[in-house]
């Protein structure tokens, strides 16, 4: 069998596999699955398709899989999954299929098939497979600012803007009331907002502080859009720096630790902000300047051009590499004792 070149081969069509499209299943997870898949359709056939719950916009996965056969030799589309715990069972269900995972958050603690390659969207994700599954393809494809996201110049009627989702205790009942009696507008969002990018033109300075989310959560920030967002439309970003979020984060660069030692360092960075207009040297990314991801098509092309040579090697009869096994972590402690009693 001819194995495919990245230069001469056809794409397989791409399904990228989501539980759902309605309003039910709203959230950062499923936006940046239909960017994809609207970038992917400048590329190759692409459809999105549910698993969770029927409807009328999209094909259901069940109904696709008995017009595929299960067998990588005659394989015809490449899978793309992505839903954390849903992985495990959408890997099994695919079995014999051609697949990736792509992978936002991290920690979800399943193991993956040996050969079954990892488009991570971050390089902490990037990082947790390459220690999990090290002989697994492993592939970088960085999420995009959408173009809306921009600096309109225009009044900022808001000091301090911050969400209540994801959001941890110290911003909703320490520094918001602190900010709030220095005189600062602070406004919290509830819940969803259908144009975020009209909050974030209307204030000075954004705060983002996840980390004890997902610390709770037990997985990790798999790349934190709306600090970038806010970036790109001028906001002041005042950030935790867990998992993926220090990926494009520097401190002192382009944004203000949160819970940085003190209550009073951030109540007076914050309001230096918002009354002297105190900022960073590259506080105001513009959209140009935000990560591209998978906005730019040549960088999703390559990736998807090495997924389906890599299908292709294994459907020609080549063996996948296998990961070394764990060893019992009970029997490395007792070593690790043992050498230190000795």
């Amino acid at each position: 069998m001819r194995i495919r070149t990245l230069r001469d081969a056809p794409l397989r069509p791409l399904k990228v596999l989501v539980p759902g499209t309605g309003p039910r299943f709203q959230c950062g997870g499923l936006a940046v699955e239909l960017q994809l898949a609207a970038t992917a359709r400048t590329l190759v056939a692409t459809q999105v398709v549910t698993y969770g719950q029927r409807q009328p916009d999209a094909p259901f996965l069940e109904d696709l899989l008995g017009q595929e056969p299960a067998s990588i030799q005659r394989q015809t589309s490449l899978w793309l999954v992505s839903w954390g715990f849903h992985v495990p069972r959408l890997l099994r269900r695919l079995r014999g299929r051609a697949v990736a995972y792509h992978a936002h958050s991290s920690g979800y603690g399943f193991p993956l098939p040996s050969g079954v390659p990892v488009l991570a969207v971050s390089r902490n994700t990037m990082a947790y497979w390459g220690a999990q599954a090290p002989r697994n393809p492993l592939f970088l494809l960085p999420n995009a600012v959408a173009p809306a996201f921009h600096n309109r110049g225009g009044a900022r009627d808001l000091d301090v803007l911050a969400q209540r989702r994801k959001t941890g205790v110290y911003v909703l009942h320490t520094l918001a009331p602190a900010l709030r009696r220095r005189g600062l507008r602070v406004h919290v969002q509830e819940g969803r907002v259908e144009r975020l990018e009209d909050l974030f033109n209307r204030s000075k300075v954004y705060l983002y502080d996840s980390a004890d989310h997902w610390n709770r959560a037990g997985v990790s920030e798999g790349f934190g859009l709306p600090p970038l967002e806010a970036l790109a439309c001028g906001c002041v970003v005042f950030s935790s720096l867990n998992h993926a979020l220090a990926d494009h984060l520097t401190p002192g660069v382009n944004c203000f630790q949160i819970g940085a030692g003190t209550l009073a360092t951030d109540v007076e960075r914050i309001w230096s902000v918002c009354r002297m207009g105190t900022s960073l040297p590259h506080a105001a990314a513009s959209p140009s300047s935000a990560p591209q991801g998978n906005h730019h098509p040549r960088q999703l092309e390559q990736v998807l051009q090495e997924v389906n040579a890599h299908w292709d090697r294994l459907a020609a009869g080549e063996q996948p590499l296998r990961s070394t096994p764990d060893p019992w972590p009970l029997a490395v402690r007792c070593k690790r004792w043992l050498r230190r009693w000795r």
